[in-house]
This record gives structure tokens, sequence and C-alpha cells, in this order.
């Protein structure tokens, strides 16, 4: 499942690099087509929940619960496309300050295994937020509830 969610960053970077194809016209509007940086963009958010399902932890403490519901609620956002680029980013500033709150492997000595299993976990989450920092860049993209409102 982390090697499909890595390659939804990858998708998303891609979907940045393809170039959109250019109007004889210029200035002119033209009909709007479904073009495959549409749906590579859909994919790398899907494929980003499914990193993000990695991070889920299921304890039985309060703190753990309210993670868990508060951050699925903004990757659910995240993922139909829904006020996109605010719902990442104010999963990045979550993430990061859960992320070095709790996965500091810094404070740990490096001779102890748990030093490496926060140290994994620290990255983990790092990707995730690199992921949402190129969906606020980025946008959700033509296949998302915002851009259907803007038709509406």
């Amino acid at each position: 499942m982390r090697n499909l969610a890595l390659g939804g960053g990858l998708l998303l970077l891609l979907a940045e690099s393809r170039s959109e194809g250019k109007s004889m016209f210029a200035g002119v509007p033209t009909m709007r087509e479904s073009s495959p940086r549409q749906y590579m963009q859909l994919g790398g958010r899907v494929l980003l929940v499914l990193m993000f399902m990695t991070l889920l932890h299921f304890d039985a403490s309060f703190f753990s619960i309210l993670q868990n519901i508060v951050g699925t609620a903004l990757m659910i956002l995240v993922a139909i496309g829904f006020k996109t680029k605010l719902a990442a980013l104010t999963l990045v500033v979550w993430l990061f300050a859960i992320n070095v709150y709790f996965n500091a492997f810094w404070t740990i000595p490096v001779y102890k295994p748990m030093h490496d299993f926060l140290k994994y976990d620290f990255f983990q989450t790092m990707s995730v937020i690199g992921g949402l920092l190129l969906v606020v860049a980025l946008g959700p993209g033509g296949v998302s509830m915002d851009e259907k409102k803007k038709e509406w």
C-alpha cells in the first residue's frame, strides 16, 4: 500500500509536468475536454489517501481518537476535492505538529531500536506532507467538487 501511495505522489508530479494543449486562437475560450492530467491528479489524491491510512493509530487514548477523526475528515475532503487547498494546508499543519511531537527520534539514543522506528514514521509522515503540499500548489484538478462548483 505504501508503494502505491508513493506512486500517487509521482502521479501528482507527472500531472504537473505535462503541458496542456495549446488553443488555435489565443484568448478564445475552447470547449473543455477531459485531459489525462485531470485523472492523474485524481489518482494522485486517491493514492495519497492510502498513504495517510498507514498513519492511523488505533489506540484507546482520547488524543489518538481525536487525531484519527480530524485527520480522516480532512483527508476525505482532499480525496473528493471539496475545499481541497484549505483542507490540504490544514492537514499539513496538523500532521507536521503531530509528527514533531510524537515521532521525535532525535530524543532517543541511536543504539535503541525505537530510534529507527520513530525515524521511519517521521519520514513516512513527511512524505504524506510533501504530497499534500503538491495538492496545495497544484489544486485539486478537473475531477473534483471544487471544479464542479465552478460549473454550477
